[in-house]
């Protein structure tokens, strides 16, 4: 990589007041891979209109549960806004998963929405629809331009702590009040 030397897999990007694009103002994106090419990664604190009984529906996929159908489907962000990816912490061996860090991973195949509408599923996890993505050097001149904020992922962040309160809480996590920061950037 250009600039960094290490990967921000399995970290947070939480974005600084200075970020003002409508599509990343006060997100939280799960950094899933990044290497020499670039980045991808999911936002985790922007609902959607979508419950994942609705989704479900749309897949003939038929549930159980009574609660999984108001679960709120996140927006992942710009990039395939089509397409399921499921964060969750469950290790077995589904048809398309990824380990995104320690205990967390990011599945993209049918069989995870299946075996969750049955409940047999992860137990903590979290459906998006929709992903973002950084070219090679992308997100590496993004962190230098103050943008964003990056922070070591955290599960209790992802799976319990509620929507609202992501993009406070992991800045939080390394003592930053983005509250106390202003909304501009300068270089001397």
């Amino acid at each position: 990589m250009s600039e960094l030397s290490t990967s921000l897999a399995h970290h947070l990007l939480v974005a600084l007041p200075s970020l003002t694009d409508p599509t990343f103002a006060r997100t939280v994106a799960l950094i899933c891979q990044h290497d020499e090419n670039g980045a991808m990664g999911v936002l985790v604190n922007q609902p959607s209109e979508y419950t994942l009984g609705e989704v479900l529906a749309q897949m003939d996929i038929t549930t159980t549960s009574d609660t999984l159908p108001g679960q709120i489907v996140l927006n992942g962000g710009p990039v395939h806004p089509e397409r399921g990816f499921v964060i969750h912490d469950d290790a077995r061996n589904w048809d398309s998963s990824l380990a995104v860090g320690e205990g967390v991973f990011l599945t993209t195949s049918r069989d995870i929405l299946e075996a969750m509408a049955r409940g047999e599923g992860p137990r903590n996890a979290l459906v998006t629809l929709g992903c973002a993505g950084w070219s090679e050097g992308q997100l590496e001149s993004e962190l230098a331009e103050n943008s964003w904020l990056a922070v070591p992922a955290d599960a209790e962040l992802l799976f319990s702590t509620p929507f609202e309160q992501r993009w406070q809480g992991a800045a939080a996590r390394i003592g930053v009040d983005l509250f106390r920061l202003t909304d501009y950037s300068g270089h001397v």
